[in-house]
């Protein structure tokens, strides 16, 4: 399981999650990888950190 530390950085990757870059709005979109629904989407254009990019 990932971390925040004090210091405001992760340490370690978030598991059973994935992220995809919406073509559309060019926001990443945050994706649960077992059910594969949609959880949540940035409203700015950087991507989550500690999260696995899709193809």
């Amino acid at each position: 399981m990932a971390k925040n530390t004090g210091a405001g950085h992760r340490r370690g990757a978030v598991r059973g999650r994935s992220q995809t870059l919406n073509t559309r709005t060019g926001s990443w979109t945050l994706r649960d990888v077992l059910t594969g629904k949609f959880l949540n989407a940035k409203s700015d254009k950087k991507p989550f950190k500690g999260v696995r990019k899709e193809k």
